[in-house]
């Protein structure tokens, strides 16, 4: 391998590394936790509850309580589990 390729892999592989290790603030983690578990919910209920949405919908922190009302409204007792999670 050519050693400027080496030389930039080594430099962005160092970056990455910094930018994992960052620190978040207890709020921010749970408002991130929540958008991750929305977005979960919506892809495995999207046949049920979602359908009338597209399938690849970016789900955002503004989205959450219309995740967990509609899952609520529309599914079983599983789709209603996921909303009470979301709703912690």
């Amino acid at each position: 391998m050519d050693r400027t390729i080496q030389r930039y892999l080594a430099e962005i592989g160092r970056k990455g590394g910094r930018k994992s290790r960052r620190r978040l603030d207890p709020e921010t983690a749970r408002a991130m936790v929540r958008v991750r578990e929305a977005r979960r919910a919506y892809r495995k209920f999207h046949a049920m509850c979602f359908w009338s949405y597209r399938k690849d919908l970016r789900i955002g922190l503004a989205d959450v309580a219309w995740v967990a009302e509609t899952l609520k409204k529309n599914g079983d007792m599983r789709a209603w589990k996921a909303a009470e999670r979301l709703c912690r």
